[in-house]
């Protein structure tokens, strides 16, 4: 990729330039969220009686977010120009024929964006978290919502969460980028073996933050609607995905480039990142638009999706990525494989039809539409004292311009 002998022409360096402008528009977009949502707004603008330690995960999982945004970013601007310039101004930073490292660009940008829809490396391991750590607060927000209970261990999910943040550059070469690429690269055992003690390392606040949904789920009034099904969903998914697996170097090498890397970011990143986005969307929109949808449907599209993206199989069977072709017997999972992808096709097309019937037939729902039977006779203001909800709950659906005439108290 460094070179124009095996990518020759103006793609690899349009592609580059694409990137610069992409890095540029998330940079200001990290610096705009980081100083005017964490500073301007978490930090100075809260509402009286929401301490730091009531704020929503969700607010959280934007701080943190935001602070990872703002400092990865750089990173692959640099690692993009280093290519750009041993492409068109005859540096070496990573061709071997001039005395670069090509060990290098694994380093530091191992899993480009067009092969595997996001950068891994020094950039792309906080890359990860900045992807899913929304996804975190999200989930926390509607298992507690639709446990009707506090979420388990508020502050232990909170210091989860920033730790993920901070061992996310930490341990950024010794985590996804060894895991995944460089077991093989001819490590030698001392250093495979403190890679993979080193890797578990992530595993410890994401272990915190997987018992703590189950424990919120535990002697909770649970509502399996739409967007509570979509969390479940999401953690089965997150802690089947594999990520534990393939920390064990031994392991990792039989695994290596098999199509079993590729499910478990799917698993895990991919899929985990749209089940998280579904639950926000089916939580949240009735607030928004002020509409409710058909839950059945909801039900049904949750379900539909979740039986499509399963796949493990071919690489548990050492089916290698990256062919065109493969051997027979791995015909059957593969066929099956591209059954599900249909089946998730159909779920994406359910899904714009319960949008469609929302927009067109859907009735005008209630402020907070999550009640439970036991719960009807509870006070708008008793349900917003519960620290499991925040305050957008008490304004109208939808929310009309210049809601808050004063600022709300909470206690």
């Amino acid at each position: 990729m460094s070179g124009v002998q095996s990518h020759s022409g103006p793609s690899v360096d349009l592609a580059i330039f694409a990137l610069h402008l992409s890095g540029i528009s998330s940079l200001l977009g990290a610096i705009n969220l980081t100083f005017i949502g964490v500073i301007t707004t978490i930090l100075n603008m809260r509402a009286p009686g929401i301490s730091l330690h009531k704020l929503a995960l969700f607010g959280w999982a934007v701080v943190v977010t935001a602070v990872l945004l703002l400092l990865s970013l750089p990173v692959l601007a640099g690692a993009i120009t280093m290519v750009l310039t041993d492409r068109n101004f005859n540096t070496s930073f990573f061709e071997a024929a001039g005395g670069g490292d090509p060990i290098l660009y694994q380093h530091l940008f191992s899993r480009l964006v067009f092969e595997d829809y996001f950068i891994n490396g020094f950039f792309g391991h906080p890359e990860c978290y900045i992807l899913i750590i929304p996804g975190f607060g999200i989930i926390s927000t509607v298992i507690s919502a639709s446990s009707n209970k506090s979420v388990f261990g508020y502050l232990g999910m909170c210091y989860a969460m920033m730790s993920i943040g901070v061992l996310g550059f930490v341990v950024w070469r010794i985590s996804v980028n060894i895991l995944h690429h460089m077991y093989t690269v001819g490590l030698d055992v001392d250093k495979r073996a403190y890679f993979t003690a080193a890797t578990l390392i992530i595993a410890v606040p994401t272990g915190i933050k997987i018992f703590s949904w189950l424990a919120t789920c535990y002697g909770g009034s649970l509502q399996l609607t739409p967007s509570m099904l979509f969390a479940l969903g999401f953690v089965f998914m997150f802690t089947i995905g594999g990520g534990v697996v393939l920390a064990n170097a031994s392991l990792d090498i039989a695994f290596h480039d098999t199509a079993f890397i590729v499910l478990h970011f799917h698993y895990v990143l991919s899929m985990g990142a749209v089940f998280a986005l579904y639950s926000a969307w089916y939580f949240w929109i009735p607030k928004i638009l002020g509409l409710d949808y058909n839950k059945v449907l909801g039900k049904a599209h949750f379900w539909i999706l979740f039986i499509g993206v399963k796949q493990h199989f071919l690489g548990l069977q050492g089916m290698p990525r990256r062919i065109s072709d493969y051997p027979d017997a791995f015909a059957g999972w593969n066929l099956i494989s591209s059954f599900g992808s249909i089946i998730s096709v159909v779920a994406t097309g359910l899904f714009l039809y319960i949008v469609y019937v929302q927009l067109v037939e859907g009735k005008s729902t209630t402020r907070y539409p999550w009640l439970t039977p036991q719960f009807y006779s509870d006070s708008l203001q008793t349900l917003l004292n519960r620290s499991y909800n925040s305050l957008e709950w008490a304004l109208t659906s939808p929310p009309k311009p210049h809601a808050f005439v004063s600022l709300p108290l909470q206690s």
